[in-house]
C-alpha cells in the first residue's frame, strides 16, 4: 500500500481541500514539532507556581525549546522539585519562594505565569496573577466551582491578560485532524459522538485513591479532575451549545468492604494478599517501578522505601484510604439540534489511553489517540476506508502540552488574547457542561447547562 506524506497541521487546518480522504492509502500526517520549532524571539521569561510533575515538565520544555534561565522565579514548597528547577535555570535565591503566594506579593517578576499550583489554589494564584500584570498558562481544571471559573474569565477579560487553560487534548494531533475532517464536511453532519477514557486500574489507585486527588475535599470531583480534558474535546469537535446532560457512577470498588480478609491497613505490614493484588505498594513503589518516580520515591534503596511507606500515602491499602471521587462514570449530552454525545471514564481497563467514535450522515471516524490511529469510512463513496496514521511526536500528552506552550508563546508575542484557542471563556464553556454532569450524578435527575450557569454554586 502506498503511503503520502503530508505537509504538518497547521498547513492541513487552513488548507481543508487538500484530498486526505483517498481509498487504499495510508496518510502520514507530520507534527509541528517535526518541522521545528521557531523559539520565543522576543525573550519571554515566565515565572512557575508549583514544581510538581506538570510544573517541572514545563520547566524542563522551556530550558530545552526556549532557553536555560526562561524561568526566573519559583514558588514551590518541597525543596528538593524547588532547587531541581532552580538548578536548570539558574534561578537565584531571591527569587525562589516557598509558596505562590509569597512569589506574588513581589512587584511582576516575569511576563508568564506557569499556574501549576493544587486545584484549589488555582481561583486565587490566577486572579493575583492577571492583576500583577502577568499572563498567564493555567494548568486544567480552571477551578474547582463554576462560579470561581467564571470569576477567572471575568478577571481575565477586565485585565486583558492572555490566558490559555491547558487543555492539552484540543492540541494532539490526532483531536486535530479528526476536528479537520469533521469541519471539512466528509462525514456529513455529526449526529453523535462517544468517547471512553480508559483511566487503568493502576494509575487510578495511585492517583485517584491513594493520591492527591482521591478525595474530593483536598481536591476535587473527578470528572473535573481527570475527565474535564475529555469533555472538553467532545464540546469542541460537536461544536454546538450542549443543552442538557445526565450521568451516573460511584465508588464501586475502592472501598472499605472490598479489602481481603486479614489485610492490614498499610501494605508494608504484612498483607497475605500481597502476592496477588495488583496495588501492592511494594509492588510500585519499592524498586524500578515506574511508579516511584510519581510518588517520589526515585533513588531510595528498598530499605528507605518501605520505611517511607509506614507513613506515606503511598503506602495505604487502596481500600482504606480516605477516598471519595468515584471509579467510575457515564455522561450523556444533547447538543443543540439534536446531537448526542456520551462519554464514559473507567477505571477497570488493563490498559489507559482514550477511544472516540464519530457517528455522521455521510461517514463514520474511529481514533485510537494513544496508538495515533484514525480509521475513517465514508457511505457514500462506497464505504471507502482511509487508514490514517499521526506521526509520533514526544512528551506529555501526545506532544500536545508542547503544543499548549508554544501556542500561548505566539499569542502573546503577537499581543492577540483572541489567538489562544483553549481561552478561559472556552473553558468556561465546556466547564459548564462538567458541572452539570456532576450535578445530574448527585441528584439523580437530568440538567440543564443553563440552569448550572444561572445556578454556579447550587443554589
Amino acid at each position: 500500500m502506498p503511503i503520502k506524506r503530508t505537509p504538518n497541521l497547521n498547513y492541513l487546518r487552513y488548507n481543508a481541500g487538500v484530498d486526505r480522504c483517498s481509498g487504499g492509502i495510508i496518510l502520514i500526517v507530520d507534527s509541528p514539532k517535526v518541522l521545528g520549532y521557531a523559539k520565543s524571539s522576543n525573550g519571554l521569561t515566565f515565572a512557575l507556581a508549583g514544581a510538581g510533575g506538570r510544573g517541572w515538565m514545563f520547566a524542563e520544555w522551556l530550558e530545552s525549546n526556549v532557553c536555560p534561565g526562561a524561568v526566573v522565579a519559583i514558588a514551590e514548597p518541597n525543596d528538593a522539585r524547588r532547587e531541581a528547577v532552580s538548578v536548570i535555570h539558574g534561578i537565584p535565591p531571591e527569587r525562589q519562594f516557598r509558596s505562590w503566594q509569597e512569589m506574588l506579593d513581589q512587584p511582576r517578576l516575569a511576563d508568564v505565569l506557569l499556574n501549576t499550583t493544587m486545584d484549589r489554589d488555582h481561583l486565587e494564584a490566577g486572579v493575583a496573577a492577571m492583576k500583577a500584570g502577568y499572563h498567564m498558562l493555567l494548568e486544567k481544571p480552571m477551578a474547582t466551582s463554576l462560579s470561581q471559573c467564571v470569576e477567572i474569565d471575568r478577571v481575565r477579560r477586565e485585565t486583558n491578560r492572555i490566558v490559555s487553560v491547558c487543555h492539552s487534548l484540543r492540541y494532539h494531533g490526532v483531536y486535530e485532524e479528526v476536528r479537520r475532517i469533521i469541519r471539512s464536511g466528509v462525514i456529513g453532519d455529526v449526529v453523535s459522538l462517544d468517547q471512553l477514557e480508559a483511566v487503568e486500574t493502576v494509575h487510578q489507585s495511585h492517583s485517584f485513591v491513594r493520591g492527591n486527588w482521591g478525595n474530593e475535599g483536598r481536591s476535587t470531583f473527578m470528572l473535573l479532575a481527570k475527565s474535564c480534558h475529555d469533555l472538553d474535546i467532545i464540546v469542541d469537535l460537536v461544536d454546538r451549545d450542549c443543552l442538557k446532560v445526565h450521568s451516573f457512577g460511584s465508588l464501586f470498588y475502592f472501598k472499605k468492604e472490598n479489602q481481603p480478609a486479614g489485610a492490614p491497613d498499610r501494605c508494608v505490614d504484612g498483607c497475605p494478599v500481597e502476592e496477588s493484588c495488583p496495588y501492592s505498594a511494594l509492588k510500585l513503589y519499592v524498586g524500578d517501578s515506574p511508579w516511584t518516580h510519581h510518588a517520589g520515591f526515585s533513588g531510595l534503596a528498598p530499605a528507605e522505601a518501605r520505611a517511607k511507606l509506614k507513613t506515606s500515602p503511598y503506602g495505604r491499602c487502596v481500600f482504606k484510604t480516605d477516598n471519595d471521587v468515584v471509579d467510575h462514570q457515564v455522561v450523556s449530552m444533547e447538543f443543540e439540534g439534536g446531537v448526542t454525545a456520551t462519554f464514559t471514564m473507567t477505571a477497570f481497563t488493563p490498559w489507559g489511553g482514550r477511544y472516540l467514535r464519530v457517528h455522521g450522515t455521510k461517514g463514520y471516524i474511529e481514533a485510537k489517540i494513544d496508538q495515533h490511529t484514525i480509521d475513517l469510512y465514508e457511505f457514500w463513496q462506497h464505504n471507502k476506508h482511509s487508514h490514517i496514521k499521526i506521526a509520533e511526536e514526544g512528551g506529555a500528552h501526545g506532544g500536545a502540552d508542547a503544543s499548549v506552550i508554544k501556542s500561548l508563546i505566539a499569542a502573546i508575542e503577537m499581543e492577540d488574547p483572541a489567538s489562544v484557542r483553549t481561552s478561559t471563556a472556552e473553558s468556561l464553556r465546556s466547564h459548564s457542561v462538567v458541572f452539570a454532569a456532576e450535578r445530574s450524578r448527585k441528584e439523580g435527575r437530568q440538567v440543564s447547562v443553563r440552569e448550572v450557569l444561572d445556578e454556579p454554586d447550587g443554589s
